[in-house]
């Protein structure tokens, strides 16, 4: 199988970006990582991600690369129920590009983290679409987002939530989704991140770790926000060797 820089186009909406990337391995595993794109939930595509197909797929796994509709046009819970009908896409025709629907990860970068650890822990989307309880085998935030409100640190309320009359703050906050039996994470942030971020990930490992789910955590040495991004594509980084050792410890 070979792998353009294009990846493969796979829409599974009608919107311009609702639709996947996938990048196929050449030698594949069977993992497949699906990762969101950052840029505060305004800003962004899918193609941003490309750069980390290389150090994927040289690791055997296969790359998606995810799209979502983006605020303030379209608010939450849109950006999230994207998420996880591209995953519900990618459950259904991952086969056909030499991944494995029983290997998937998902993963994000800043707003993408956030996406991502919100479909780790919620069930309520898996449910719905009739899909297999434990198809997330495990979750992989980079610098993510995880409360919102007043202890939040954030200096705004992000214009992806809509006004404050939409008191949707609690229930787009991963923190207030955590439960025994949720699959594993890899938490990651930059050794020079926002400080609010690095607390919020602390305090989420810490979380996740009180309800017994197992939380690695890696710091990206020399890392700020936007680096932390960066290195997630670096071939043999930090980033990858840990994500790749995480995937292959989660499966049989």
């Amino acid at each position: 199988m070979q792998t353009s820089n294009e990846g493969k186009e796979v829409p599974y909406g009608d919107n311009p970006y609702q639709s996947l990337s996938i990048f196929p391995a050449e030698k594949p595993n069977g993992n497949v990582l699906c990762f969101i794109h950052g840029g505060g939930w305004t800003n962004g595509y899918k193609e941003w991600m490309r750069f980390m197909a290389p150090s994927v797929n040289g690791l055997h796994a296969t790359f998606v690369s995810v799209g979502y509709r983006l605020a303030p046009a379209h608010l939450y819970p849109a950006g999230f129920d994207d998420c996880c009908d591209a995953l519900e896409t990618v459950f259904k025709k991952i086969a056909d590009y030499g991944g494995d629907p029983d290997r998937i990860f998902v993963g994000g970068h800043s707003a993408g983290g956030h996406y991502a650890a919100l479909m780790g822990l919620r069930t309520d989307w898996i449910s719905c679409r009739d899909l297999p309880e434990n198809l997330v085998k495990g979750v992989l935030p980079v610098s993510g987002t995880f409360e919102f409100g007043a202890n939040s640190g954030l200096s705004m309320r992000p214009r992806f939530l809509g006004p404050v009359e939409m008191d949707n703050e609690g229930p787009a906050s991963p923190i207030n989704h955590l439960h025994a039996g949720a699959p594993p994470f890899l938490v990651a942030w930059g050794e020079r991140d926002f400080p609010h971020l690095v607390r919020q990930a602390l305090d989420f490992v810490d979380g996740l770790r009180g309800y017994g789910i197992d939380a690695n955590t890696l710091v990206l040495k020399d890392c700020d926000h936007l680096d932390a991004s960066y290195a997630t594509g670096e071939a043999n980084g930090a980033w990858i060797l840990s994500a790749t050792q995480f995937m292959n410890s989660q499966v049989g």
